[in-house]
């Protein structure tokens, strides 16, 4: 009993770890603000919120709402028509582009 609760927190332990790997941003990203919904396919910064993937270049959707770039601040995200948190689907401000 003790061997398969401790296997659980470890799992637990471990699965907080790569999400937190995922949803990290690079040392090229310090000072920015993460934008979502604004890259084009294979154009986004790093991992997606969902946590598919964990790399830049990989976005397969564009203006995915659960991809960003990095921009310098909150009003150039809105200013590019993006969003600050996460969606789902993809950007309406963007689709025609």
């Amino acid at each position: 009993m003790k061997t398969s609760k401790a296997l659980t927190i470890a799992a637990a332990v471990a699965g907080a770890v790569s999400f937190a790997a995922v949803t990290t941003a690079s040392p090229a990203m310090a000072g920015k603000v993460k934008c979502y919904g604004i890259s084009k396919a294979g154009e986004n910064d790093c991992g997606n919120a969902a946590g598919t993937h964990s790399c830049a270049g990989q976005s397969k959707v564009s203006y995915d709402g659960g991809e960003w770039k990095g921009v310098s601040s909150a009003a150039a995200c809105t200013e590019a028509g993006g969003s600050l948190k996460p969606f789902k689907g993809v950007n309406p401000k963007k689709k025609s582009s």
